[in-house]
């Protein structure tokens, strides 16, 4: 083992191994300990490295992680994008060669500037400082791919008692520094000082403890009585779903579905559930108002919306509420390909996965109030918006319950729904509210203040879900402070470390 942490192909083959480890350890496959084996690895294989042997050896980690995490990846783009399978795979590839940086530059951050071997309990902190950084980044940098954290690894886990303390980042940051403090448990053995070993031990055990003492804490109480839901699961395929030949029968669908349900306070449907433009739906959607205001229900629905902005008409991707219900959301965190495309004026045409359907949607202004429904706040998350920590937390501080809807059908069978699941349940777990999860195909489903779903329609089939959730007031530490507490933290731990680094070389 000590020798694949050294220079060269072995230690780099299995940075490729420790970075798929991590996709074991998330949904569907939930293996916890995984997480902490794949950052030890990766902090052990960075040891003994040149800054340069450390770039590569971080972007065969990130390579690893990325293709096994995001091999969903490949079906959007050959499955519903029209590429052949040698171009699917080829621009798979690509993507994940160019995403795994992320994990190529910290580590020659970490090489040239931070490392530093001669002092454990340090190191081990700087490393868990600059894992988090590396998180925050690529769910910041031109807009962010804010997938698979490590810090998913503990919904179910030990340590999910620090979501609503600290958020995702605070349990990254956990298993970072208690894998790099169990790799150098015998330096710090060996050192002898016992403040120092003492120290080790309380970082070591501590965010564990704590972690498990506020697993089932409520950090939130009710604001008012349960509600009520109905959750629709069209199960519409995707082939058909832009498919103007089938947009009578997919609204008729959803109307039929809905008269046919129980009476209840939410009546909530997919995203883009209404698959026209909302100024061509508004008869639609005004019968489907007074249908819900007739149950004394309010009516939640994904449309898309166009809007005239700066003399210019523009295209969001939306949710509107009727009935007992209030608002228009519009979308504001865009997938890239999916709902925009990036250098579009070089990439529109060339294959069909570049011309898919609404894929010239705008984002939506930062300052929108939330939807309103039976005298409620609701915090609306369309698809990939739950996935941002900060910025659902934004939203979710200012809310009695939580909304996401989402169309997952362009990653067919693969674990990118399930991926995305866990995600909004990590978010309503931080917020210590409840969440309402209406997806076309699945999985849609209930979701309490403790991150665990109550009740939920499998994937690929269709459906009603009925259940209750109660609107919550309070703010959980996390909602409160949000990432300021661990930001100033980390910024502290670089410091130091840049600092006894300039220190040591001039000695």
């Amino acid at each position: 083992m000590l020798r694949l942490t050294r220079p060269g192909w072995p230690g780099n083959l299995l940075a490729v191994v420790a970075g798929a480890l991590t996709t074991l350890a998330l949904a569907p496959f939930d293996l916890w300990p995984l997480a902490l084996v794949a950052v030890g690895l990766f902090y052990a294989g960075l040891r003994e490295l040149s800054p340069r042997q450390a770039l590569w050896r971080g972007w065969c980690f990130g390579f690893g992680l990325f293709g096994a995490g995001t091999s969903w990846i490949y079906v959007s783009i050959h499955t519903y994008g029209g590429a052949s399978v040698l171009l699917a795979g080829l621009l798979m590839l690509a993507f994940i060669a160019a995403i795994a940086w992320f994990f190529a530059l910290p580590a020659w951050l970490w090489a040239r500037w931070i490392r530093r071997n001669e002092a454990p309990l340090a190191d081990a902190l700087a490393f868990a400082a600059l894992w988090v950084a590396q998180e925050a980044f690529r769910g910041w940098f031109l807009t962010g791919f804010p997938w698979l954290y490590s810090g998913y690894s503990q919904l179910d886990g030990p340590l999910a008692g620090l979501a609503p303390l600290g958020g995702i980042w605070l349990i990254s940051f956990t298993l970072a520094l208690t894998a790099a403090l169990l790799y150098n448990a015998r330096r710090l053995l060996a050192g002898g000082r016992k403040a120092f070993m003492a120290a080790g031990v309380v970082l070591l055990a501590g965010p564990w403890i704590i972690g498990l003492a506020l697993k089932h804490h409520a950090w939130t109480s009710p604001s008012g009585e349960p509600l009520s839901v109905a959750a629709i699961q069209g199960n519409i395929e995707q082939s058909m779903k832009w498919d103007p030949a089938q947009l009578n029968a997919q609204l008729a669908l959803y109307r039929d579905m809905s008269f046919s349900s129980r009476r209840v306070d939410l009546l909530v449907w997919p995203e883009t559930a209404v698959p026209v433009l909302k100024e061509s739906a508004e008869g639609y959607l005004s019968m489907m108002g007074n249908f819900a205001a007739d149950r004394h229900s309010a009516l939640i629905t994904g449309v898309p919306i166009r809007q005239v902005v700066h003399n210019e008409k523009r295209y969001f991707n939306g949710i509107v509420a009727v009935g007992e219900g209030d608002g228009i959301y519009l979308k504001q965190k865009l997938v890239p390909f999916g709902e925009y495309v990036p250098l579009q004026d070089l990439l529109r045409g060339l294959i069909e996965f570049f011309d898919l359907p609404m894929s010239d949607f705008a984002r939506g202004p930062a300052d929108q109030p939330l939807l309103q429904a039976k005298g409620y706040q609701i915090a609306p998350f369309i698809c990939y918006e739950v996935v941002y920590p900060e910025f659902a937390a934004s939203l979710s501080a200012r809310s009695d319950l939580l909304l996401t809807i989402s169309n997952d059908t362009w990653f067919g069978t693969s674990i990118g729904p399930l991926q995305h699941l866990q995600m909004a349940q990590m978010r309503a777990l931080e917020a210590g509210r409840w969440m309402i999860r209406a997806t076309n195909n699945g999985v849609t489903g209930l979701i309490n203040p403790f991150g665990q779903i109550t009740t939920q329609i499998p994937q690929f089939e269709r459906g009603i879900l009925y259940g209750e959730v109660v609107p919550m007031h309070n703010l959980t530490p996390y909602l409160h402070w949000r990432s300021w507490p661990l930001v100033i933290l980390c910024g502290l731990l670089f410091g130091w470390a840049l600092l006894a680094s300039r220190i040591a070389k001039t000695v």
